[in-house]
């Protein structure tokens, strides 16, 4: 499976590309916005205030919404916040990956110094950048790099912008489902649909669950059509209620209506805002999908089609409800008494589909989230299994899918009405806005180099309008409330127990990790034999050796003809281009045949497996050694010169057609090759398991000594490769407060058994795998 074609990249689009994006963006990423008019004047109504013949409650709300989505989707996110993208990418990690890159603050511990050479980190400025402008934004600047608690500050608050975003996963798909099969209500007796609402809307959650392993690439094609039919049906009874019911309503959008409805309600005015703020759920997805599509296409979506049919739909509800204020039951505020009885069936079906389409589209998002958070070690290693080879980012993850989905049916069942789900729903999206606007303020002045004035008014301007609703929701914490901030907070102490434990594991590597002169002195003299093959131990370490090795050395003296340290690891970009993948160097004289080599995926990156993993491994390591007296140009990976330190950055197989190539086949398969251009390096091993050749070119001409290295890998590689992974357990060491011990010795260590080991086992085949069990007190 090629994945590396998912690669971003940027280039000047056609109008017919923009427009073919902006068409495809209605069903991934408008789906949940789309649906919110099934919901805004049901849960506004619902208690804090009441419908009344004056029309100013009705007036006020319509005012309400209509300025809301007009500042927080269209101003703040179309005409600001897209322009903060990470290369391409959005969402709250791309804003804290900016952040990272632009004031040296990072969450990773292995970053390097050659990091800060890759094409996507420095196309934006990164760290090599113009510092800001103002002396306040370079003191600001220096304040992050120099204390390490304003950087744990930093890391936290995206923590919680993305905790709130996976507890949003768990509660649109009930609210939006729920709120779609509520239209039965007017077409059965409220005894009768009481005892089908529910049932209805959890069997449509368990198939919407159970069948995201099939991945949405077979009916994605449908998602867009469904969200365009639903616009155009929603914005078509609008149009059709106001002309018919109250041509007058537009007069409503004025904000003098909002301070007439304040002005009468008060507090429940106030606390009503918890249910209009439900107009903007969803809004998050423009930015947050935006490594699907492009700028262009999601404003050009937004503002052409979705923008004026949400208005339109809740003009016209407000049209409607402004003509029928005698209330004979509970669901007469809502969206389906305003639809035309006729109608009522084919919008009830469409609805259904426009649900589960914006369920699906907050569904994948959270799959992304987590595996973004895995990716930065914030979240612990989870199966991610790619649905489709062709589009990038389509994933599924069993352990999140099952867990979302229980969550997701426990609301449900628990809830039964959508006002308490409202207010749930509403306080995480709200949260979600908070901290991209926090964090928007520091990427104006840090990332823009704007005026810290200009970021001031942006907080201030926003961040009230936020606050505003985010206090209407909070209040009320016991109506439902309580939940985005339960399953936050339980999300949160997982990714903290996970994030410390990860560093304490890493600080203990580098503290007790090997010299090289230690590893030159093993010898025959020590009783250490060599055995054919290749022998990657897996590392977190980018310099040294790690102890993990020292420990197996001694209870075993003996290691692979061919020595690999591999470390495996996520860089604070979005992707990592397929020439810029490996970092090679060797470790110690050449003779020895060890070397170091460093694999760098972005956040968003898709891992390959493990057979083109070896092939792109081995290839690269051959390529190096082909190419170190060529072209002696080595990158310095850290800012302490080493002997180590010496790597050289090489691509995979196919970034180098130039270069070496490599071939397998079984040896039972061996035809006689014709005459070729290129030269082939071939073990001389009598009747091997796999035949392996490596094809160099005739120039430039390759030394003998790296002939001779070249054969020798070619050996190794047919005799096989074995993967030695540390099986590491962490403990507190003596001394340490109970709260650590609390963290290393139960929390972490349950969160580690209960998890997938390293990314590279995940792929690794059992029989190739040698683990190393080891102790580290911490």
């Amino acid at each position: 499976m090629d994945l590396e074609t998912g690669f971003h990249h940027v280039k000047k689009e056609s109008w017919r590309t923009v427009l073919t994006l902006a068409y495809q963006s209605l069903g991934v990423v408008y789906g949940d916005l789309s649906t919110s008019p099934l919901y805004v004047y049901k849960s506004t109504f619902d208690e804090d205030i009441h419908h009344s013949e004056t029309n100013e409650e009705i007036y006020g709300v319509l005012s309400f919404v209509f300025w809301t989505l007009t500042l927080v989707p269209l101003l703040k996110y179309v005409f600001i916040v897209l322009k903060a993208d990470d290369n391409g990418e959005g969402g709250t990690f791309a804003l804290y990956s900016l952040l990272c890159r632009h004031a040296r603050v990072n969450s990773l511990p292995n970053c390097q110094l050659a990091d800060e050479e890759l094409s996507e980190y420095k196309k934006d400025g990164g760290v090599n950048g113009l510092s800001p402008k103002s002396n306040l934004g370079s003191r600001l600047k220096s304040s992050l790099e120099k204390h390490r608690v304003l950087q744990r500050f930093l890391l936290v608050l995206a923590l919680i912008g993305t905790c709130m975003v996976i507890g949003d996963g768990i509660l649109t798909p009930a609210l939006s489902v729920f709120s779609a099969v509520s239209g039965l209500e007017l077409s059965m007796s409220k005894e009768h649909h009481k005892y089908v609402e529910v049932p209805v809307t959890c069997v449509i959650l368990i198939c919407l669950f159970a069948l995201q392993h099939y991945g949405t690439h077979r009916v994605g094609y449908l998602f867009a059509p469904v969200i365009l039919i639903w616009l155009l049906c929603i914005s078509s009874i609008g149009l059709y209620n106001i002309i018919y019911w109250n041509p007058h309503v537009y007069r409503a959008l004025s904000p003098y209506y909002m301070y007439k409805f304040l002005k009468k309600t008060q507090q429940g005015g106030w606390l009503s805002l918890g249910g209009i703020l439900l107009c903007i759920t969803g809004s998050e997805a423009m930015f947050a999908d935006l490594g699907h599509f492009s700028q262009l296409s999601i404003k050009i979506a937004f503002t052409s089609l979705v923008y004026p049919s949400l208005i339109l739909a809740y003009m016209g509800q407000a049209a409607y409800l402004s003509r029928h204020h005698n209330i004979e039951s509970d669901y007469q505020i809502g969206f389906y008494v305003s639809v035309p009885e006729k109608l009522r069936w084919p919008v009830l079906v469409i609805a259904i589909l426009a649900a589960v389409v914006g369920s699906q589209a907050i569904i994948t998002g959270t799959f992304s989230i987590i595996k973004q958070c895995s990716s930065l070690g914030c979240f612990p290693k989870v199966k991610i299994v790619h649905t489709s080879s062709k589009i990038h980012g389509q994933i599924y993850i069993p352990e999140i899918n099952w867990l979302l989905m229980v969550l997701c049916l426990a609301v449900t069942v628990g809830f039964r009405d959508t006002r308490r789900m409202g207010n749930a729903s509403g306080l995480a999206v709200i949260t979600v806005m908070l901290v991209t606007t926090c964090l928007m303020s520091l990427v104006i002045v840090l990332c823009w180099q704007k005026s810290v004035f200009l970021a001031i008014c942006f907080v201030f301007f926003f961040g009230t309008i936020e606050a505003l609703y985010f206090t209407a929701s909070l209040v009320k914490f016991l109506e439902g409330a309580w939940v985005p901030i339960a399953l936050s907070f339980i999300f949160l102490i997982v990714m903290c127990v996970w994030h410390y434990g990860t560093l304490k594991k890493y600080e203990f590597d580098v503290q007790n990790k090997v010299s090289v002169n230690w590893l030159l002195t093993l010898g025959p003299d020590l009783g250490i034999v060599r055995v054919r093959g290749i022998g990657l131990l897996h590392t977190e370490l980018v310099s040294g050796i790690p102890a993990i090795f020292s420990h197996f050395v001694t209870n075993f003296p003996a290691f692979h003809q061919v020595l690999v340290f591999l470390c495996i690891k996520s860089v604070p970009v979005p992707h990592v281009r397929p020439e810029e993948r490996f970092l090679v160097g060797h470790i110690g004289p050449r003779e020895c045949r060890i070397y170091r080599c460093i694999v760098r995926y972005g956040y968003r990156d898709v891992h390959k497996d493990d057979i083109e993993f070896e092939k792109d491994l081995v290839c690269s390591i051959a390529e190096f050694v082909r190419s170190e007296n060529s072209s002696p140009h080595y990158v310095k990976v850290d800012r302490e010169t080493d002997n180590d330190d010496k790597m050289k950055v090489v691509g995979t197989c196919l970034t180098h057609l130039d270069g070496i190539q490599m071939s397998e086949d079984d040896s039972d398969n061996i035809e006689e090759a014709g005459p070729s251009e290129l030269k082939e390096i071939q073990s001389p091993t009598i009747k091997p398991r796999k035949r392996v050749r490596f094809i160099v070119p005739e120039s430039p001409k390759i030394e003998s000594e790296s002939m001779e290295e070249l054969r020798e890998l070619t050996e190794a590689r047919e005799a096989g490769v074995a993967y030695i992974l540390g099986h590491t357990c962490l403990r507190a060491k003596q001394g340490s407060s109970l709260i650590k011990k609390l963290v290393i010795d139960f929390g972490y260590e349950f969160l580690r058994k209960n998890s997938r080991t390293s990314t590279l086992a995940l792929t690794v085949p059992h029989v190739s795998t040698l683990e190393v069990g080891m102790v580290y007190h911490v």
